[in-house]
C-alpha cells in the first residue's frame, strides 16, 4: 500500500510539474502518466497533493501542486469537503510527542531559544499546509469560500472546530487592516463591481440597478467598500450613507426618498447598511476600521457634519421576546404578533411605550451565556465604540423586519471624540454606553 502511494505521489508530481521542467512537449509515456495520475478521484488528487505540499518540493512545483489541489477540492461534493477537513484535522495536526519534548526543553531553560521550536511545535501543521494552498494564483479567495464550507460542515460536525481555529488564525493576520484599501463607490465603478454589490445587499436589498444608482447619488449619497489586494475586485464589506438634516427614526424615507435635485445641506451621517460580503470571512473585524475612516473620509470632505450616526436593525428582538426573559415580553409578543399595529396608527401608539420599554431592557441588559449583547448588530456597533441612542418603533415595515424584529430600529451614535473610551469601557467591562433618548426611556 505504501509503495503504491508512493508511486501515485511521484506520479502526480511529474504530471503536473516534470514536462514544464523539461522545456518540451510530453513524450507518449509522460502523456499517458499525467492522464493516469490526473484522472484519479478529486478526494486522491487532493489529499496525495496535500501530502506533497507537506514535503520537501521546490517553489514553482509547489505552486503547481497548491493550484491541482485547489481544483481537486472544486470538484467535490458536500461528503467529500467533509472527508477533506476530517483529513486536515486528524492528519495534519500538531505532533504531541514533539509538544513535549518541546516543552520539556523549555522547562529546563526557559529562554527566547528554547521557545521558538516550542512555538512551531505546537503550530498545528495544517497551517503551514494551508499557507502552501495560498501560494496558487487567486488562492486566497478560493480559500475564503473553503472555509464558507468548513462553518457550513460545523453545523453537522462541531468537532471540526479546530480547523476552524486555524482558518480564522491565518485569516486575522491575511486581511490585516494594514491590506485594505478603502475605495469609494459611485456610478463610474466598474460594473462587476456593482453588480457584486447589488447580489451581496442583504439588509435593505436592492430592486435593481435604478435602486443602486438612487443610493449612489452624490448629492445626498456616500458609498464606501474596502477591499484586499489579495481578492481582486471582490469587496469585502460596504457601508451605504445618506445625508440628512436630523437624525432618521424610519428607514423608508430613506430608501424611497427621490433623486436630490442639488447637493443637500446636511449636518448628519446615516450609516443606514451595512453588509460583510463573504461568510469565509466570519469573525474577522472590518467594520470598525471601515467605520472609522468614513468618518474620517466625510469629515474632510464635509466639514458640515456634526453627527455621525447609524439606523441599524435589532434581528434579535422578536426572538428575545418571545423567549419570555422579561415578565413583560410574552404579552406584548402576543399583540405584536396579531399585527393591527401595522396599519393602524392607534394601535400602534397605544403599543409604543411598552414596545420601547422592553426594546431599552433588550439593547442594554440582555446577553448571551458568555456575557456579550444579545443583538448580534449591538455587539457590533456597541464594540466599535458607539452608544445605544435612540430606540425607534415602528422604524422597518418591512416582511424581514416584521419577522425578526417586529419592525424596531435603533441609532448607534458615533461621536469620534468618545469612541475610544466608549470602546474600551466595552471590552473591559461591557458596559454599554447609551444616549439621552434612550436613557429617558429606561428612567420612566
Amino acid at each position: 500500500m505504501a509503495r503504491a502511494k508512493l508511486t501515485f505521489l511521484n506520479d502526480l508530481v511529474q504530471a503536473i510539474t516534470g514536462n514544464e521542467r523539461r522545456g518540451r512537449s510530453p513524450r507518449i509515456a509522460d502523456e499517458a502518466a499525467t492522464r493516469t495520475a490526473l484522472a484519479r478521484p478529486a478526494a486522491e488528487r487532493l489529499a496525495a497533493a496535500c501530502d506533497v505540499l507537506m514535503g520537501r518540493i521546490g517553489d514553482a512545483a509547489r505552486v503547481a501542486i497548491a493550484e491541482q489541489a485547489l481544483t481537486a477540492y472544486g470538484q467535490l461534493d458536500a461528503a467529500g469537503r467533509l472527508g477533506f477537513f476530517q483529513l486536515l484535522r486528524d492528519r495534519f495536526g500538531a505532533d504531541p510527542a514533539a509538544i513535549r519534548r518541546a516543552f520539556a526543553a523549555y522547562d529546563a531553560s526557559p529562554t527566547a531559544e528554547t521557545l521558538v521550536p516550542l512555538f512551531e511545535t505546537v503550530e498545528p501543521a495544517r497551517q503551514t499546509l494551508l499557507r502552501r494552498l495560498n501560494t496558487a494564483p487567486g488562492a486566497t479567495l478560493r480559500l475564503v469560500q473553503m472555509r464558507a464550507d468548513l462553518l457550513q460542515a460545523m453545523r453537522k460536525q462541531p468537532d471540526l472546530a479546530p480547523l476552524d481555529a486555524d482558518f480564522a488564525h491565518l485569516f486575522a493576520s491575511w486581511f490585516n487592516r494594514g491590506f485594505l484599501r478603502i475605495q469609494r463607490i459611485d456610478w463610474s465603478t466598474p460594473a462587476d463591481v456593482l453588480e457584486k454589490i447589488m447580489r451581496y445587499e442583504s439588509v435593505h436589498p436592492m430592486t435593481g440597478w435604478q435602486d443602486l444608482r438612487r443610493r449612489l447619488d452624490p448629492a445626498d449619497r456616500r458609498f464606501f467598500a474596502f477591499f484586499h489586494p489579495a481578492t481582486g475586485n471582490e469587496p469585502l464589506i460596504f457601508v451605504e450613507v445618506a445625508l440628512t438634516r436630523e437624525t432618521p427614526d424610519r428607514i423608508a424615507p430613506i430608501l424611497t426618498a427621490p433623486q436630490a435635485a442639488e447637493p443637500v445641506e446636511a449636518d448628519t451621517a446615516v450609516f443606514y447598511s451595512i453588509n460583510n460580503t463573504l461568510a469565509g470571512l466570519k469573525g474577522v473585524s472590518f467594520g470598525n476600521f471601515l467605520i472609522k475612516q468614513v468618518v474620517a473620509e466625510l469629515s474632510a470632505e464635509l466639514p458640515s457634519l456634526k453627527t455621525f450616526v447609524t439606523l441599524s436593525p435589532a434581528p434579535g428582538f422578536a426572538a428575545w421576546l418571545a423567549s419570555g426573559a422579561d415578565p413583560r415580553a410574552a404579552d406584548l409578543a402576543a399583540e405584536l404578533d396579531l399585527g393591527a399595529w401595522i396599519h393602524d396608527a392607534g394601535e400602534a401608539a397605544r403599543l409604543k411605550p411598552e414596545v420601547e420599554a422592553l426594546a431599552a431592557t433588550y439593547f442594554t441588559a440582555a446577553r448571551t451565556r458568555s456575557g456579550a449583547p444579545r443583538d448580534p448588530v449591538a455587539r457590533f456597533h456597541l464594540g466599535n465604540g458607539a452608544a445605544a441612542w435612540r430606540v425607534n418603533w415602528p422604524g422597518d415595515l418591512s416582511d424581514n423586519s416584521i419577522r425578526q424584529a417586529h419592525g424596531l430600529m435603533i441609532n448607534y451614535l458615533y461621536e469620534p471624540a468618545r469612541i475610544e473610551a466608549q470602546h474600551e469601557s466595552f471590552v473591559r467591562d461591557g458596559t454599554v454606553a447609551t444616549g439621552a433618548p434612550l436613557r429617558a426611556v429606561l428612567e420612566r
